[in-house]
């Protein structure tokens, strides 16, 4: 060890009198360990909200949506289904009819978004795993149903035992509605609400599920047509890969289409999600230069303490640059300690809340009990970097306006 550490090390572990530097030295010391735990807590808990909202999306927004470029169908043959379910990670191909319609259920009525699906479309998304009441089917006894987003199911006052039907209408393609009676202007169809489903506000308030046979039928489409497809990836599948594929394929089926995998189907919570995630370190930033002003302070008041210290070190031929780095080994050895005790602080603490669930969501329809940790190995990577680099510059900026000389 050089002896600009040993010098560190004494001043900072001497067992001699304790004095008012000594107990700043380690309050600086606590207060960037807690600010770097708290750091770690935060991006945490963040990181799990995230995943979270994500994986509620994900219930509903396929791992890859496929949609025309041009027009706002595209045919699905049995040659084309088949094409795609031969490409290497591909589950399932699921046809979606997506349509805004005009729905009324006794006296009242809303506008949603009303998405026909067939008996894949379950088991590619797990729509049927986020039931709050009644029951994921499409028809019943060959009557078409309607399973309802949380949202809409309340608005428009819709009771699982009434037995009534809501009554879907969706404008005529090809038609004005200027001139024309609504029955001249809108298709018109009845469908039983059966279940309701909670994912995401945006999604319980806009969308409602039914057959893609009923919808067909009120769209004027023929059996094989559809908006879009939504396409099953198998857990170990390579995303852009497959992306790239399923390109290739329609491209050879004749069809222009755009292919998006989840990011790119909900680009503005994504770009809002990093944002947030930027900001929390940009604050958390400021709250560790703040902890590092008693750090500065103890470096600045050691260095007046120490004055006869450095007059012996200097009589015994000790250049000054070396009597300087041992008050930054100092001021280094401070935070290296800080930031290796904060990174397992807010590792126990992370491990703690996921095991026992210490900080509870309180009373509500939560979705989970307590709150929500997911740690990320570059978080730790990042803070460990982020505070070093702060009170590091810090410790060399008071070292070196130090008046040593």
């Amino acid at each position: 060890m050089k002896l600009e550490w040993l010098i560190a090390v004494r001043y900072l572990f001497a067992r001699g009198k304790k004095t008012v530097v000594t107990f700043i030295s380690w309050v600086s010391l606590t207060g960037l360990t807690v600010s770097t735990a708290a750091l770690i807590v935060v991006l945490s808990v963040y990181n799990g909200i995230g995943d979270i909202t994500k994986s509620l999306f994900g219930t509903f927004d396929p791992p890859i949506l496929v949609e025309p470029q041009a027009g706002k169908t595209l045919p699905l043959t049995d040659d084309t289904h088949a094409a795609l379910l031969k490409i290497d990670g591909v589950e399932r191909v699921a046809p979606i009819v997506d349509e805004n319609a005009w729905i009324t259920y006794n006296e009242r009525q809303a506008i949603a978004t009303l998405r026909g699906v067939d008996s894949s479309y379950a088991p590619l998304s797990g729509i049927d795993t986020m039931m709050a009441n009644g029951h994921y089917m499409l028809h019943v006894d060959g009557l078409p149903t309607l399973v309802v987003g949380g949202e809409l199911f309340y608005n428009l006052g819709i009771h699982l035992l009434s037995n009534t039907p809501a009554t879907v209408m969706i404008p005529r393609r090809g038609t004005s509605q200027i001139g024309f009676t609504l029955d001249d202007a809108f298709n018109v169809g009845h469908a039983y609400p059966i279940g309701l489903f909670f994912i995401q506000q945006d999604i319980d308030g806009r969308f409602m599920i039914a057959d893609i046979s009923f919808v067909r039928q009120l769209m004027n489409y023929a059996d094989n047509e559809c908006t879009s497809l939504a396409v099953g990836l198998a857990p170990e599948a390579n995303v852009g890969q497959v992306k790239q594929a399923v390109s290739r394929v329609m491209a050879q089926q004749g069809i222009e289409v755009n292919v998006r995998d989840r990011q790119e189907q909900q680009p503005l919570y994504y770009k809002i999600l990093r944002t947030e995630h930027l900001g929390i370190y940009l604050v958390l930033s400021l709250i560790v230069l703040i902890s590092t002003l008693s750090l500065v302070a103890s470096l600045s008041l050691l260095v007046i303490n120490k004055r006869s210290d450095v007059f012996i070190l200097k009589s015994m031929g000790l250049p000054t640059r070396r009597i300087r780095r041992a008050f930054l080994c100092e001021g280094l050895l401070i935070c290296g300690m800080a930031v290796v005790a904060g990174l397992t602080i807010g590792l126990l603490l992370c491990v703690a809340q996921q095991q026992l669930g210490l900080i509870r969501m309180g009373d509500g329809n939560f979705i989970v009990e307590a709150f929500p940790v997911a740690m990320r190995l570059t978080d730790f990577i990042y803070s460990f970097i982020l505070v070093m680099l702060i009170s590091g510059l810090s410790v060399w900026l008071t070292v070196h306006r130090a008046n040593i000389d």
